[in-house]
Protein backbone atom coordinates (compact mmCIF):
# COMPACT_ATOMS: atom_id res chain seq x y z
CA UNK A 1 0.00 0.00 0.00
CA UNK A 2 1.34 3.41 -0.97
CA UNK A 3 1.93 5.78 1.90
CA UNK A 4 0.95 9.45 1.57
CA UNK A 5 2.47 11.49 4.35
CA UNK A 6 3.52 14.91 3.04
CA UNK A 7 0.42 16.53 4.53
CA UNK A 8 -1.37 17.66 1.38
CA UNK A 9 -5.15 17.61 1.80
CA UNK A 10 -5.61 15.59 -1.39
CA UNK A 11 -3.56 12.78 0.14
CA UNK A 12 -6.64 11.93 2.20
CA UNK A 13 -8.28 10.87 -1.04
CA UNK A 14 -5.20 9.01 -2.24
CA UNK A 15 -5.23 7.02 1.00
CA UNK A 16 -8.85 6.10 0.34
CA UNK A 17 -7.94 5.19 -3.25
CA UNK A 18 -5.34 2.74 -1.95
CA UNK A 19 -7.90 1.12 0.32
CA UNK A 20 -11.06 1.18 -1.81
CA UNK A 21 -10.17 1.74 -5.48
CA UNK A 22 -13.23 -0.05 -6.86
CA UNK A 23 -15.63 0.91 -4.09
CA UNK A 24 -17.99 3.87 -4.13
CA UNK A 25 -16.38 7.21 -3.23
CA UNK A 26 -19.40 9.36 -4.06
CA UNK A 27 -23.12 8.70 -4.35
CA UNK A 28 -25.58 11.31 -5.59
CA UNK A 29 -29.05 9.85 -5.79
CA UNK A 30 -28.83 6.85 -8.12
CA UNK A 31 -25.43 7.91 -9.50
CA UNK A 32 -22.29 6.40 -8.01
CA UNK A 33 -18.64 7.10 -8.72
CA UNK A 34 -15.82 4.79 -7.62
CA UNK A 35 -12.56 5.98 -6.09
CA UNK A 36 -10.73 4.96 -9.25
CA UNK A 37 -13.09 6.88 -11.52
CA UNK A 38 -13.23 9.99 -9.33
CA UNK A 39 -9.42 9.99 -9.23
CA UNK A 40 -9.34 9.77 -13.05
CA UNK A 41 -11.81 12.66 -13.37
CA UNK A 42 -9.86 14.77 -10.89
CA UNK A 43 -6.63 14.24 -12.81
CA UNK A 44 -8.39 15.33 -16.01
CA UNK A 45 -9.48 18.56 -14.31
CA UNK A 46 -5.96 19.04 -12.94
CA UNK A 47 -4.55 18.67 -16.45
CA UNK A 48 -6.64 21.60 -17.61
CA UNK A 49 -5.65 23.71 -14.59
CA UNK A 50 -1.90 23.60 -14.95
CA UNK A 51 -0.47 26.83 -13.55
CA UNK A 52 -3.70 28.05 -11.91
CA UNK A 53 -3.19 29.58 -8.47
CA UNK A 54 -6.82 29.80 -7.34
CA UNK A 55 -9.76 27.97 -8.87
CA UNK A 56 -13.41 28.81 -8.33
CA UNK A 57 -15.72 25.79 -8.21
CA UNK A 58 -19.15 27.20 -9.02
CA UNK A 59 -21.46 24.21 -8.89
CA UNK A 60 -24.23 22.53 -6.97
CA UNK A 61 -23.86 19.07 -5.46
CA UNK A 62 -22.97 17.43 -8.75
CA UNK A 63 -20.12 15.13 -9.73
CA UNK A 64 -18.55 18.15 -11.42
CA UNK A 65 -18.33 19.91 -8.05
CA UNK A 66 -16.70 17.04 -6.16
CA UNK A 67 -14.33 16.04 -8.96
CA UNK A 68 -13.56 19.71 -9.53
CA UNK A 69 -12.64 20.34 -5.90
CA UNK A 70 -10.35 17.34 -5.93
CA UNK A 71 -8.94 18.29 -9.34
CA UNK A 72 -8.07 21.81 -8.21
CA UNK A 73 -6.27 20.33 -5.19
CA UNK A 74 -4.43 17.92 -7.50
CA UNK A 75 -3.31 20.92 -9.57
CA UNK A 76 -1.75 22.47 -6.47
CA UNK A 77 -4.23 25.35 -6.61
CA UNK A 78 -6.36 26.90 -3.88
CA UNK A 79 -9.95 25.71 -4.17
CA UNK A 80 -12.63 28.41 -3.83
CA UNK A 81 -16.04 26.67 -3.46
CA UNK A 82 -18.86 28.97 -4.58
CA UNK A 83 -22.61 28.55 -4.21
CA UNK A 84 -24.52 28.91 -7.50
CA UNK A 85 -27.61 30.06 -5.62
CA UNK A 86 -25.91 33.19 -4.26
CA UNK A 87 -26.63 36.59 -5.82
CA UNK A 88 -24.50 37.20 -8.92
CA UNK A 89 -22.88 40.34 -7.53
CA UNK A 90 -21.72 38.43 -4.45
CA UNK A 91 -20.27 35.63 -6.56
CA UNK A 92 -18.50 38.18 -8.76
CA UNK A 93 -17.04 39.88 -5.71
CA UNK A 94 -15.76 36.61 -4.24
CA UNK A 95 -14.13 35.63 -7.51
CA UNK A 96 -12.41 39.00 -7.67
CA UNK A 97 -11.24 38.85 -4.06
CA UNK A 98 -9.88 35.32 -4.35
CA UNK A 99 -7.91 36.08 -7.48
CA UNK A 100 -9.45 33.07 -9.22
CA UNK A 101 -9.16 33.35 -12.97
CA UNK A 102 -10.12 29.74 -13.68
CA UNK A 103 -13.60 28.41 -12.90
CA UNK A 104 -15.00 24.89 -12.86
CA UNK A 105 -18.75 25.11 -13.33
CA UNK A 106 -21.66 22.74 -13.83
CA UNK A 107 -24.78 23.69 -15.77
CA UNK A 108 -26.18 25.80 -12.93
CA UNK A 109 -22.82 27.51 -12.41
CA UNK A 110 -22.48 28.30 -16.10
CA UNK A 111 -25.87 30.00 -16.01
CA UNK A 112 -24.61 32.19 -13.17
CA UNK A 113 -21.48 33.09 -15.12
CA UNK A 114 -23.57 33.94 -18.18
CA UNK A 115 -25.51 36.36 -16.00
CA UNK A 116 -22.31 38.17 -15.10
CA UNK A 117 -21.97 39.42 -18.67
CA UNK A 118 -18.76 41.36 -19.32
CA UNK A 119 -17.61 40.74 -15.75
CA UNK A 120 -17.05 37.08 -16.65
CA UNK A 121 -14.95 37.86 -19.73
CA UNK A 122 -11.65 37.56 -17.85
CA UNK A 123 -12.57 34.17 -16.39
CA UNK A 124 -11.35 30.96 -17.94
CA UNK A 125 -14.21 28.44 -17.78
CA UNK A 126 -12.38 25.14 -17.64
CA UNK A 127 -13.17 21.84 -19.35
CA UNK A 128 -11.48 18.63 -18.16
CA UNK A 129 -8.54 17.59 -20.34
CA UNK A 130 -7.73 13.86 -20.02
CA UNK A 131 -4.95 14.20 -22.61
CA UNK A 132 -3.03 16.52 -20.29
CA UNK A 133 -3.82 14.67 -17.07
CA UNK A 134 -0.74 14.41 -14.86
CA UNK A 135 0.43 11.05 -13.58
CA UNK A 136 0.11 12.26 -9.99
CA UNK A 137 -1.04 15.34 -8.09
CA UNK A 138 1.29 18.29 -7.93
CA UNK A 139 3.35 18.58 -4.71
CA UNK A 140 2.42 21.38 -2.32
CA UNK A 141 3.89 22.82 0.87
CA UNK A 142 2.30 22.97 4.28
CA UNK A 143 1.95 26.76 4.03
CA UNK A 144 0.09 26.64 0.69
CA UNK A 145 -3.64 27.34 0.93
CA UNK A 146 -5.72 24.23 0.30
CA UNK A 147 -9.04 26.08 0.12
CA UNK A 148 -10.54 29.48 0.66
CA UNK A 149 -13.99 30.11 2.12
CA UNK A 150 -15.85 33.36 2.58
CA UNK A 151 -17.55 34.49 5.77
CA UNK A 152 -19.85 37.45 6.20
CA UNK A 153 -18.24 40.53 7.64
CA UNK A 154 -19.93 43.11 9.83
CA UNK A 155 -19.78 45.51 6.89
CA UNK A 156 -21.68 43.07 4.67
CA UNK A 157 -18.56 42.51 2.55
CA UNK A 158 -17.47 38.84 2.44
CA UNK A 159 -14.09 38.07 3.99
CA UNK A 160 -11.85 35.43 2.43
CA UNK A 161 -10.39 32.83 4.80
CA UNK A 162 -7.50 30.79 3.38
CA UNK A 163 -6.88 27.45 5.12
CA UNK A 164 -3.50 25.81 4.58
CA UNK A 165 -2.61 22.19 3.89
CA UNK A 166 -0.68 22.27 7.18
CA UNK A 167 -3.79 23.27 9.11
CA UNK A 168 -5.93 20.57 7.53
CA UNK A 169 -3.19 17.98 8.10
CA UNK A 170 -3.14 18.72 11.83
CA UNK A 171 -6.93 18.68 11.97
CA UNK A 172 -7.48 15.37 10.23
CA UNK A 173 -4.68 13.67 12.14
CA UNK A 174 -6.53 14.51 15.35
CA UNK A 175 -9.79 13.19 13.91
CA UNK A 176 -8.11 9.97 12.79
CA UNK A 177 -6.99 9.39 16.37
CA UNK A 178 -10.39 10.26 17.84
CA UNK A 179 -12.74 8.31 15.57
CA UNK A 180 -12.79 4.77 14.19
CA UNK A 181 -14.06 5.51 10.67
CA UNK A 182 -13.53 2.69 8.18
CA UNK A 183 -14.12 1.79 4.55
CA UNK A 184 -17.42 0.22 5.59
CA UNK A 185 -18.86 3.58 6.65
CA UNK A 186 -21.25 5.74 4.66
CA UNK A 187 -21.10 9.46 5.47
CA UNK A 188 -24.01 11.84 5.05
CA UNK A 189 -23.18 15.02 3.15
CA UNK A 190 -25.79 17.55 4.19
CA UNK A 191 -23.72 20.73 3.97
CA UNK A 192 -23.30 22.98 0.95
CA UNK A 193 -19.76 22.85 -0.38
CA UNK A 194 -19.04 26.48 0.49
CA UNK A 195 -19.58 25.61 4.18
CA UNK A 196 -16.42 24.31 5.87
CA UNK A 197 -18.22 21.42 7.59
CA UNK A 198 -18.43 19.82 4.12
CA UNK A 199 -14.65 19.35 4.33
CA UNK A 200 -15.20 17.13 7.37
CA UNK A 201 -17.65 14.99 5.39
CA UNK A 202 -15.43 14.61 2.35
CA UNK A 203 -12.00 14.13 3.81
CA UNK A 204 -12.96 12.03 6.83
CA UNK A 205 -14.82 9.71 4.47
CA UNK A 206 -12.22 9.67 1.71
CA UNK A 207 -9.37 9.30 4.18
CA UNK A 208 -11.03 6.08 5.35
CA UNK A 209 -11.98 4.70 1.95
CA UNK A 210 -15.64 5.24 2.87
CA UNK A 211 -18.60 6.45 0.80
CA UNK A 212 -19.90 10.03 0.73
CA UNK A 213 -23.70 10.04 0.33
CA UNK A 214 -24.91 13.43 -0.91
CA UNK A 215 -28.02 13.80 1.22
CA UNK A 216 -30.90 15.66 -0.43
CA UNK A 217 -33.22 17.85 1.61
CA UNK A 218 -36.04 15.47 0.67
CA UNK A 219 -34.39 12.85 2.88
CA UNK A 220 -36.04 14.54 5.86
CA UNK A 221 -39.48 13.50 4.59
CA UNK A 222 -38.66 10.04 5.96
CA UNK A 223 -35.21 10.17 7.49
CA UNK A 224 -35.27 6.69 9.09
CA UNK A 225 -36.10 5.05 5.76
CA UNK A 226 -33.52 7.15 3.89
CA UNK A 227 -30.67 6.35 6.27
CA UNK A 228 -31.54 2.66 6.30
CA UNK A 229 -31.88 2.42 2.53
CA UNK A 230 -28.60 4.25 1.91
CA UNK A 231 -26.73 2.52 4.73
CA UNK A 232 -25.64 5.79 6.33
CA UNK A 233 -23.51 5.17 9.42
CA UNK A 234 -22.01 8.64 10.02
CA UNK A 235 -24.35 11.63 10.28
CA UNK A 236 -23.28 15.29 10.39
CA UNK A 237 -25.61 18.29 10.27
CA UNK A 238 -26.49 21.51 12.04
CA UNK A 239 -28.67 21.14 15.15
CA UNK A 240 -31.57 22.64 13.21
CA UNK A 241 -31.78 19.26 11.48
CA UNK A 242 -32.94 17.69 14.75
CA UNK A 243 -35.94 20.00 15.00
CA UNK A 244 -36.80 19.25 11.38
CA UNK A 245 -36.50 15.51 11.96
CA UNK A 246 -38.73 15.80 15.02
CA UNK A 247 -41.41 17.65 13.10
CA UNK A 248 -41.35 14.89 10.49
CA UNK A 249 -41.80 12.20 13.14
CA UNK A 250 -38.31 10.74 12.68
CA UNK A 251 -37.12 10.75 16.30
CA UNK A 252 -39.04 7.86 17.80
CA UNK A 253 -36.83 5.80 20.13
CA UNK A 254 -34.68 3.45 18.08
CA UNK A 255 -35.76 4.99 14.75
CA UNK A 256 -32.16 5.45 13.51
CA UNK A 257 -30.49 2.16 14.49
CA UNK A 258 -27.83 2.12 11.76
CA UNK A 259 -25.91 5.21 12.86
CA UNK A 260 -22.52 4.69 14.51
CA UNK A 261 -21.57 8.37 14.80
CA UNK A 262 -23.65 11.54 14.98
CA UNK A 263 -22.07 14.99 14.78
CA UNK A 264 -23.63 18.42 15.15
CA UNK A 265 -21.99 21.81 14.60
CA UNK A 266 -22.63 25.27 13.22
CA UNK A 267 -24.94 26.51 15.97
CA UNK A 268 -25.69 25.80 19.61
CA UNK A 269 -26.90 22.27 20.39
CA UNK A 270 -29.72 22.00 22.92
CA UNK A 271 -29.65 19.25 25.55
CA UNK A 272 -33.25 18.35 24.68
CA UNK A 273 -32.29 17.83 21.04
CA UNK A 274 -29.19 15.81 21.89
CA UNK A 275 -31.17 13.53 24.19
CA UNK A 276 -33.91 12.95 21.61
CA UNK A 277 -31.42 12.21 18.84
CA UNK A 278 -29.47 9.84 21.10
CA UNK A 279 -32.68 7.98 21.92
CA UNK A 280 -33.51 7.68 18.22
CA UNK A 281 -29.95 6.49 17.42
CA UNK A 282 -29.02 4.40 20.46
CA UNK A 283 -26.02 2.73 18.79
CA UNK A 284 -24.55 6.09 17.80
CA UNK A 285 -21.89 8.10 19.62
CA UNK A 286 -23.04 11.73 19.55
CA UNK A 287 -20.63 14.65 19.58
CA UNK A 288 -21.18 18.39 19.71
CA UNK A 289 -18.28 19.93 17.80
CA UNK A 290 -17.52 23.63 17.50
CA UNK A 291 -15.25 25.87 15.50
CA UNK A 292 -15.14 29.03 13.39
CA UNK A 293 -14.04 28.80 9.76
CA UNK A 294 -10.83 30.62 10.74
CA UNK A 295 -9.82 27.64 12.93
CA UNK A 296 -10.24 24.88 10.30
CA UNK A 297 -13.71 23.37 10.53
CA UNK A 298 -13.90 22.49 14.25
CA UNK A 299 -11.59 23.12 17.20
CA UNK A 300 -13.40 21.52 20.18
CA UNK A 301 -15.61 18.51 20.86
CA UNK A 302 -17.90 17.20 23.59
CA UNK A 303 -18.98 13.58 23.58
CA UNK A 304 -22.56 13.35 24.82
CA UNK A 305 -23.10 11.14 27.87
CA UNK A 306 -26.83 10.70 28.64
CA UNK A 307 -26.03 10.34 32.34
CA UNK A 308 -23.46 13.07 32.86
CA UNK A 309 -23.85 15.65 30.07
CA UNK A 310 -27.26 17.11 31.08
CA UNK A 311 -25.79 18.34 34.37
CA UNK A 312 -23.02 20.17 32.50
CA UNK A 313 -25.38 22.16 30.29
CA UNK A 314 -25.86 25.92 30.71
CA UNK A 315 -29.10 27.55 29.57
CA UNK A 316 -30.00 24.15 28.16
CA UNK A 317 -27.01 24.15 25.78
CA UNK A 318 -24.62 21.21 25.44
CA UNK A 319 -20.91 21.85 26.24
CA UNK A 320 -18.60 22.30 23.26
CA UNK A 321 -15.80 20.37 24.99
CA UNK A 322 -12.07 20.82 25.15
CA UNK A 323 -9.86 22.71 22.70
CA UNK A 324 -7.91 20.43 20.35
CA UNK A 325 -4.48 19.19 21.32
CA UNK A 326 -1.63 21.42 20.23
CA UNK A 327 -3.57 24.66 20.75
CA UNK A 328 -3.69 27.23 23.53
CA UNK A 329 -6.75 29.19 24.56
CA UNK A 330 -7.63 31.98 26.97
CA UNK A 331 -10.83 33.65 28.13
CA UNK A 332 -10.86 37.43 28.39
CA UNK A 333 -13.31 39.89 29.93
CA UNK A 334 -14.67 43.13 28.44
CA UNK A 335 -11.41 44.89 29.33
CA UNK A 336 -9.35 42.22 27.56
CA UNK A 337 -8.03 40.85 30.84
CA UNK A 338 -7.64 37.10 31.20
CA UNK A 339 -10.35 35.49 33.30
CA UNK A 340 -10.56 31.98 34.70
CA UNK A 341 -14.24 31.14 34.36
CA UNK A 342 -16.14 33.11 31.74
CA UNK A 343 -15.33 35.38 28.83
CA UNK A 344 -14.57 35.65 25.14
CA UNK A 345 -12.68 32.67 23.74
CA UNK A 346 -9.31 33.30 22.06
CA UNK A 347 -7.38 30.43 20.44
CA UNK A 348 -3.98 30.00 18.82
CA UNK A 349 -2.35 26.98 17.25
CA UNK A 350 -1.73 25.05 14.05
CA UNK A 351 -5.36 25.04 12.87
CA UNK A 352 -5.54 28.85 12.87
CA UNK A 353 -5.62 30.61 9.52
CA UNK A 354 -2.80 33.06 8.88
CA UNK A 355 -5.43 35.79 8.54
CA UNK A 356 -8.00 37.06 6.09
CA UNK A 357 -7.30 37.41 2.41
CA UNK A 358 -7.43 41.18 2.89
CA UNK A 359 -5.14 41.98 5.87
CA UNK A 360 -7.30 45.03 6.49
CA UNK A 361 -9.99 42.67 7.76
CA UNK A 362 -7.71 41.22 10.46
CA UNK A 363 -8.19 44.08 12.92
CA UNK A 364 -10.09 42.97 16.00
CA UNK A 365 -10.06 39.30 14.98
CA UNK A 366 -6.42 38.25 14.54
CA UNK A 367 -4.58 39.91 17.41
CA UNK A 368 -1.15 39.91 19.02
CA UNK A 369 -1.07 38.81 22.65
CA UNK A 370 1.92 37.75 24.72
CA UNK A 371 4.10 37.75 21.63
CA UNK A 372 1.80 35.36 19.72
CA UNK A 373 -0.97 35.72 17.19
CA UNK A 374 -4.45 34.70 18.34
CA UNK A 375 -7.91 34.46 16.83
CA UNK A 376 -10.73 36.17 18.72
CA UNK A 377 -13.79 34.01 18.20
CA UNK A 378 -16.36 36.59 19.31
CA UNK A 379 -17.97 33.78 21.34
CA UNK A 380 -18.61 33.92 25.07
CA UNK A 381 -17.92 30.66 26.86
CA UNK A 382 -17.76 29.32 30.41
CA UNK A 383 -15.04 26.97 31.60
CA UNK A 384 -16.38 24.06 33.64
CA UNK A 385 -14.43 22.58 36.58
CA UNK A 386 -13.26 19.66 34.41
CA UNK A 387 -11.83 22.05 31.80
CA UNK A 388 -14.54 21.64 29.19
CA UNK A 389 -16.13 24.76 27.69
CA UNK A 390 -19.80 25.68 27.36
CA UNK A 391 -20.93 28.10 24.68
CA UNK A 392 -22.97 30.99 26.09
CA UNK A 393 -23.57 32.97 22.91
CA UNK A 394 -22.05 35.52 20.62
CA UNK A 395 -20.75 38.70 22.22
CA UNK A 396 -23.42 40.54 20.26
CA UNK A 397 -26.12 38.20 21.61
CA UNK A 398 -25.99 40.14 24.87
CA UNK A 399 -28.22 43.22 24.58
CA UNK A 400 -29.11 46.13 26.82
CA UNK A 401 -32.84 46.62 27.41
CA UNK A 402 -33.71 49.65 29.54
CA UNK A 403 -30.52 49.22 31.51
CA UNK A 404 -30.85 45.46 31.85
CA UNK A 405 -28.06 43.32 30.43
CA UNK A 406 -30.01 40.50 28.78
CA UNK A 407 -28.58 37.19 27.60
CA UNK A 408 -30.72 36.18 24.64
CA UNK A 409 -29.82 32.53 25.21
CA UNK A 410 -31.30 32.71 28.71
CA UNK A 411 -34.60 34.11 27.41
CA UNK A 412 -34.71 31.39 24.76
CA UNK A 413 -34.01 28.69 27.32
CA UNK A 414 -36.81 29.83 29.61
CA UNK A 415 -39.33 30.13 26.78
CA UNK A 416 -38.57 26.58 25.63
CA UNK A 417 -39.75 25.39 29.03
CA UNK A 418 -43.24 26.77 28.36
CA UNK A 419 -46.00 24.33 27.52
CA UNK A 420 -46.35 23.77 23.78
CA UNK A 421 -43.14 25.61 22.79
CA UNK A 422 -40.68 23.52 20.78
CA UNK A 423 -37.92 26.04 20.05
CA UNK A 424 -37.32 29.75 20.51
CA UNK A 425 -35.13 32.53 19.15
CA UNK A 426 -34.87 35.90 20.87
CA UNK A 427 -33.60 39.00 19.08
CA UNK A 428 -33.04 42.60 20.02
CA UNK A 429 -35.02 44.95 17.78
CA UNK A 430 -34.05 48.59 17.34
CA UNK A 431 -36.63 51.27 18.17
CA UNK A 432 -36.37 55.04 18.78
CA UNK A 433 -36.78 54.28 22.48
CA UNK A 434 -33.98 51.74 22.51
CA UNK A 435 -33.77 47.97 22.18
CA UNK A 436 -36.86 45.82 22.62
CA UNK A 437 -36.98 42.05 22.86
CA UNK A 438 -38.91 40.09 20.26
CA UNK A 439 -39.21 36.32 20.56
CA UNK A 440 -40.04 33.87 17.79
CA UNK A 441 -41.15 30.38 18.73
CA UNK A 442 -42.21 27.14 17.07
CA UNK A 443 -44.58 24.48 18.34
CA UNK A 444 -48.18 25.14 19.32
CA UNK A 445 -49.47 28.72 19.02
CA UNK A 446 -50.06 30.24 22.44
CA UNK A 447 -51.63 33.56 23.49
CA UNK A 448 -48.91 36.11 24.11
CA UNK A 449 -50.40 36.89 27.52
CA UNK A 450 -50.02 33.27 28.59
CA UNK A 451 -46.37 33.15 27.51
CA UNK A 452 -45.69 36.46 29.20
CA UNK A 453 -47.18 35.21 32.48
CA UNK A 454 -45.08 32.05 32.33
CA UNK A 455 -41.89 34.02 31.72
CA UNK A 456 -42.72 36.52 34.44
CA UNK A 457 -42.39 33.73 36.97
CA UNK A 458 -38.84 32.96 35.83
CA UNK A 459 -37.33 36.20 34.52
CA UNK A 460 -36.93 39.72 35.90
CA UNK A 461 -39.34 42.28 34.48
CA UNK A 462 -36.60 43.98 32.47
CA UNK A 463 -35.87 40.76 30.59
CA UNK A 464 -39.44 40.12 29.44
CA UNK A 465 -40.03 40.19 25.65
CA UNK A 466 -42.39 42.83 24.31
CA UNK A 467 -43.64 40.68 21.46
CA UNK A 468 -44.10 36.96 20.78
CA UNK A 469 -44.31 35.71 17.20
CA UNK A 470 -45.28 32.15 16.33
CA UNK A 471 -43.64 30.55 13.28
CA UNK A 472 -44.19 27.16 11.74
CA UNK A 473 -40.44 26.93 11.30
CA UNK A 474 -37.46 29.25 11.55
CA UNK A 475 -35.85 30.61 8.38
CA UNK A 476 -32.47 29.04 7.63
CA UNK A 477 -29.54 30.62 5.85
CA UNK A 478 -27.56 28.91 3.09
CA UNK A 479 -25.61 26.93 5.69
CA UNK A 480 -28.87 25.67 7.21
CA UNK A 481 -28.36 27.60 10.42
CA UNK A 482 -31.19 29.62 11.93
CA UNK A 483 -31.09 32.96 10.12
CA UNK A 484 -31.00 35.32 13.10
CA UNK A 485 -30.20 38.27 10.87
CA UNK A 486 -33.43 37.74 8.94
CA UNK A 487 -35.41 37.38 12.16
CA UNK A 488 -33.90 40.56 13.55
CA UNK A 489 -34.82 42.45 10.39
CA UNK A 490 -38.33 41.09 10.60
CA UNK A 491 -38.58 42.21 14.23
CA UNK A 492 -37.42 45.72 13.35
CA UNK A 493 -40.12 45.92 10.68
CA UNK A 494 -42.83 44.53 12.98
CA UNK A 495 -42.12 47.15 15.61
CA UNK A 496 -41.85 49.91 13.02
CA UNK A 497 -45.22 48.89 11.62
CA UNK A 498 -46.71 48.98 15.10
CA UNK A 499 -45.44 52.54 15.56
CA UNK A 500 -47.01 53.57 12.26
CA UNK A 501 -50.42 52.17 13.15
CA UNK A 502 -52.86 54.80 14.47
CA UNK A 503 -53.84 54.48 18.08
CA UNK A 504 -57.25 52.88 18.61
Amino acid sequence: MTQHESGALYERFLRGLDRSADRTALRIGAETVSYRDLHRQALAWAGALDGAKAVGVLAGKTVTAYAGILGALYAGATVVPLHPGFPAHRTRHMLELSGATAVIADEQGRAVLAGLGDDAAALDIIEPDPARAPAAPRPVSASDAAYMLFTSGSTGRPKGVPISHGSTHHYFQLLDARYDFSSEDVFSQTFDLNFDCAMFDLFCAWGSGATVDVTAQTAYLDLPSYLAEHGVTVWFATPSAISLARRMGALAPGALPGLRWSFFAGEALRAHDAADWQAAAPASTLENIYGPTELTVTITGHRWDPAASPDLCVNGLVPIGRVHEGHDHVLVDEDDRETAIEGELLITGPQMSVGYLDPGDDAGRFVERDGRRWYRTGDRVRRLPDGELVYLGRLDSQVQVQGWRVELAEVEHVLRSCDGVEDAVAVGATTPAGTELVVYYTGEPRPAARLSRALRELLPKGMLPRRFEHLTEFPLNSNRKVDRKALTGRADELLAQRRREPAA
